[in-house]
């Protein structure tokens, strides 16, 4: 993931043709297919019976694991000149948690590894495991996006979830935010109908570190939710109410 988080680093100085998918917020550049591409090459090279999945539209199919892959996560903020975004993937084999999570935060030159069977690293150091805090003494980090705020069924749990934490933080790429769950450097992460992309890679790392990682459906959402367990365990009963 340091290649690839390096090459979007390197096209983006040289100057980037953007393109929007869903909304003036959803860009793409050429650099997140560059990215994508250097990943997707070198998986199958390595792993030739894996199967791959990336938000720019790789589809291979496979034998049972399956890769995940988000080439640049917080793409506005990568664009924007916001330091916050990074580069990750992750190893799944269908089960409730991924096996492996990497992510490569460019401007921190941070890389962390870490799943169910791997305690997390940070740049190959072991990170402590996460303590069980309650969620009224940590931060939370979230999103909503703008267009969703009208709907009730979004907004209200939301806000019955994270008004109970000490503060919250939304810094626009989900997987650093998730890394830093790991690192304990935010408290929690709180998400609605996260992509797998988005939602596998920091998740992993959480477990790795000790964390919960748990998937919630209420009120015809899909709530994706990390931190330590008790913290989580807080979460999931303020999200059903």
């Amino acid at each position: 993931m340091r290649d690839a988080g390096q090459l979007a680093a390197r096209m983006l100085r040289d100057g980037l043709t953007v393109h929007h998918k869903t909304s003036i917020s959803d860009v793409v550049s050429a650099a997140d297919h560059a990215a994508e591409e250097l990943v997707v090459s070198r998986l199958r090279a390595e792993r030739p019976a894996d199967g791959i999945v990336g938000e720019e539209g790789t589809a291979v199919p496979g034998t049972g694991r399956t890769w995940f892959v988000d080439p640049v996560d917080g793409t506005y903020n990568f664009l924007s000149g916001i330091p916050i975004w990074c580069s990750a993937i992750a190893l799944s084999d269908g089960s409730a948690e991924p096996v492996l999570g990497a992510v490569y935060h460019p401007s921190a030159d941070e890389l962390w590894l870490g799943g169910r069977d791997h305690p997390t690293t940070c740049n190959g150091e072991r990170v402590p495991p996460l303590a069980d805090r309650p969620l009224a003494s940590v931060s939370v980090t979230t999103y909503l996006h703008p267009t969703t705020l009208p709907d009730p069924t979004l907004r209200i749990p939301l806000l019955r979830a994270i008004g109970a934490a000490a503060t919250v933080r939304m810094l626009g790429s989900g997987s650093v935010e998730l890394a830093a769950v790991s690192a304990g450097r935010l408290g929690a992460s709180i998400q609605a109908d996260s992509l797998p992309w988005d939602w596998l890679p920091g998740a992993a790392l959480v477990v790795g570190a000790g964390g919960a990682a748990e998937v919630v459906e209420t009120e015809g959402h899909r709530w994706h939710v990390t931190g330590s367990r008790r913290v989580v365990d807080e979460l999931i009963s303020l999200l059903r109410g």
